[in-house]
């Protein structure tokens, strides 16, 4: 009985012990059992897991795919234009002992800060060996698979796998937005200038056809006119000929009352003449015309 005092102090010690030497590795982790630094276990599969206690520790690292929004950075492409871009990488612990050597304590937040340098390093040699048309342009994909493999390769040597990296956003500097606005109004509006002068060349083209094509119409239908008139006039000739053949006093008859109707219109010009003029003696009105149209 006198041993009893002693023996539970003793038990609740081997018990702490045993308790210190047990971990568990939930399954969105991986964890290094350490001895001074050094590395003695690698613990992937979630469970529980032994360590000697109070000489090892355990250290715990994130085991899922995480994220890393880089800071905002200038870069020149090929055509000196300056543009911001932002990215957004995805990436994941993929060698432990690798990473522990990397980073050391510092664990992820230090490897963070080594990949936004990488990462930039790798956006800034591939947009800058692009003009910047490509940068802004609406598929970016082919840049953003060179940035992914070029920063993979830099980021091996930490232990991590770059995942992806996309560009979030590529725009110009603040202090050359104002410019490149004007720049571009003026360009547009020298384009349109443009198309105006050429909308109005090729408007006076077509009036300039118009009025040829109106102008020979015009000049082929009197033409027809004069043809078809004089064709007229001599077929009216040609039947008058006959029908004074025909009957030389009916023929003169005709015309003297064409004549009459002609000279006697309301509103002509009027006529002065002596009371035996012949034009009122219609015998010798028709001899003279007879003798006019025998002529």
């Amino acid at each position: 009985m006198a041993r009893a005092p002693f023996l539970i102090p003793a038990a609740v010690i081997v018990a702490g012990i045993a308790l210190s030497s047990i971990f568990v590795v939930d399954e969105r982790e991986k964890a290094l059992v350490l001895q001074f630094g050094q590395v003695k276990q690698i613990k992937t599969d979630p469970g529980l897991g032994f360590k000697l206690p109070l000489i090892q520790e355990v250290v715990k690292y994130d085991d899922r795919i995480l994220s890393l929004p880089t800071r905002p950075l200038e870069v020149t492409p090929l055509d000196d234009r300056r543009l911001v871009v932002d990215a957004f990488a995805r990436w994941r612990i993929v060698d432990l002992v690798n990473f522990r050597e990397a980073v050391g304590a510092g664990g992820e937040q230090v490897a963070k800060s080594r990949l936004d340098s990488i990462i930039n390093a790798a956006i800034r040699e591939v947009l800058g060996s692009v003009p910047s048309t490509s940068v802004l342009s609406a598929d970016r994909t082919p840049l953003m698979n060179q940035i992914r493999d070029l920063a993979r390769r830099e980021a091996a040597a930490l232990g991590v796998d770059i995942i992806d990296v996309r560009l979030t956003r590529t725009d110009l500097p603040d202090q050359n937005l104002s410019a490149t606005y004007a720049r571009m109004r003026a360009e547009r509006e020298r384009e349109a200038a443009d198309e105006r002068a050429r909308g109005g060349e090729a408007a006076q083209r077509v009036r300039a056809t118009a009025d040829r094509t109106v102008v020979e119409l015009t000049s082929e239908a009197r033409k027809q006119a004069e043809i078809i008139r004089g064709e007229a006039d001599a077929e009216a000739n040609r039947i008058y000929a006959e029908a004074y053949g025909k009957d030389a006093d009916f023929f003169a008859f005709t015309r003297a009352l064409q004549f009459y109707a002609s000279s006697m219109k309301p509103g002509s010009s009027s006529l002065v003449t002596q009371p035996d003029s012949v034009y009122f003696d219609y015998d010798r009105f028709l001899q003279s015309i007879g003798e006019t149209a025998a002529q």
